[in-house]
């Protein structure tokens, strides 16, 4: 210590030099355990490692926090440079907790989470601000105090109260390839759901480009397995026999394009659906209620965007040639068939909606909480766990709706003679012919896509939250 520093250190009250050591104390403590190799200073692999048990991108935000502390530019940062970051954004910190404690006792409580989560355009119940809170106070004193406040964001490089608020509810939107339902993860978060909506676009665009050989390999079994007795390996081989290997992506580029209206739709309907359920009573929307409201907004999302579905299967049976991508597609079934045709099979393609989402919604949310229970350490479940979660059950939810799911694209693809007769005809013939079985095809490489569409939705979607920076 200069003898500067040390004679304005004597002349501080008594006061001010507690408090400039115990902060210095609690600084020393949090570098000592970011520490973990004991060189004297932080990496972004220390970062990260400290940061990854509170859920979220910890790679990004450790990167982040690096650069903002790092003066010298050497890829790590020493004990002079973290502190002096620490005390610049612990200064913000109370800003952004002095903004939400509007009755100024020292203390967030839940109604000011609600009230600010409201202003900032969140729906959020009572009861789920109450969930929130909890999860900072330690004390359990029904409020959050600065020291719990501090604590839990003196990592985060944010100290914007939008950005914290993600953060703190840290919850991602992944599509893996087929019917999205609207997990209670998403719940209205206007600020940030662009965001969510285009990184998980990126991935799911990118999973079913990966995957798209499968699909439509199943789409393939579904219309013509029960005449030909097709199966895995002679479907591959008659598509690359008819069209070559890159006719194994066709009508992959409509499964591309209606990723953002169909996520769009569906979650803006959600949101409306539930703010009219919820009303101003505040309460918190129970298993049924949301049940109903994504069973409604997958309902008016599938209506909205059902037309490129029949162009996606239209497209998937096609032989070389007969259309000239997705316009062409649509303008000759129009032609031809009248714009009836756009809708074949909507029927069942909407009654299939709901055991999808009730299941797939029930088993998500059993899975999640069975996590939390035996993990009680982590603050939020990590995006890797909450994608295995929605796998479990989107894969239960296909399941159960898979017989609705082949029917209507039989409609669509209006191949066989009973599949014009609609669909108590079609049903008919295939028990019929094929027995229930025949409901079933094609569900065994629907299953194999899973864990490769996961694997790439993860990986994409981690890629693409650091670049939208969430």
């Amino acid at each position: 210590m200069s003898e500067n520093t040390k004679n304005v250190s004597e002349n501080l009250p008594e006061k001010e030099k507690d408090e400039d050591e115990n902060e210095r104390r609690r600084f020393e403590e949090l570098f000592g355990r970011l520490d973990a190799n004991k060189d004297g200073t932080i990496d972004v692999k220390e970062l990260t490692a400290a940061l990854r048990g509170g859920g979220g991108n910890a790679h990004s935000h450790a990167k982040k926090m690096l650069h903002r502390a790092d003066d010298d530019d050497d890829a790590q940062i020493d004990f002079s440079e973290f502190v002096k970051y620490m005390r610049n954004h612990e200064q913000n910190l109370r800003l952004a907790f002095a903004s939400l404690d509007k009755n100024k006792d020292g203390k967030i409580e839940a109604e000011e989470v609600q009230s600010a989560l409201l202003a900032l355009g969140f729906q959020i119940s009572l009861d789920e601000a109450q969930s929130l809170t909890a999860k900072l106070d330690k004390n359990k004193d029904m409020g959050i105090d600065w020291a719990e406040w501090r604590d839990f964001f003196n990592l985060y490089p944010s100290d914007n109260l939008r950005d914290m608020f993600d953060i703190w509810l840290d919850r991602p939107m992944i599509d893996i390839g087929e019917q999205l339902t609207c997990p209670p993860e998403f719940e209205s978060r206007r600020g940030v759901s662009w965001r969510h909506l285009v990184a998980g676009g990126i991935a799911g665009s990118i999973s079913r480009t990966v995957t798209a050989p499968l699909d439509r390999l199943k789409v393939m079994l579904q219309v013509y397995g029960g005449k030909t007795e097709m199966n895995i390996l002679t479907g591959l081989r008659t598509m690359i026999r008819e069209g070559g290997f890159r006719s194994l992506w066709r009508g992959n580029g409509t499964s591309v394009v209606k990723i953002a209206p169909e996520s769009a739709f569906k979650f803006a309907a959600y949101e409306e659906i539930k703010r009219l359920i919820v009303g101003d009573s505040g309460k918190e929307i129970t298993v049924a209620e949301r049940f109903a409201a994504g069973s409604v907004a997958g309902a008016f999302a599938q209506t909205a965007i059902f037309p490129m579905e029949v162009m996606k299967t239209r497209l998937a049976i096609s032989k070389t040639g007969q259309y000239n991508g997705l316009m062409d597609c649509g303008l000759k079934i129009l032609q031809k068939e009248g714009i009836r045709s756009f809708y074949r099979g909507y029927i069942p393609n909407l009654i299939g909606i709901i055991p999808y989402a009730g299941i797939d919604l029930a088993i998500y949310e059993t899975l999640k909480q069975l996590y939390i229970r035996r993990h009680p350490d982590q603050k939020n479940p990590g995006v890797l766990v909450l994608l295995i979660c929605g796998s479990v059950s989107s894969t239960c939810g296909q399941l159960a709706s898979y017989p609705l799911a082949l029917i209507r694209t039989r409609l669509q693809a209006q191949a066989t003679d009973d599949a014009r007769g609609g669909s108590v005809s079609l049903v008919r013939n295939i028990l019929r012919t094929e027995g229930v079985k025949g409901l079933y095809r094609g569900l065994l490489p629907n299953f194999i896509k899973v864990l490769p569409a996961v694997s790439v939705s993860y990986v994409v979607y981690e890629h693409a939250k650091a670049v939208l920076g969430l």
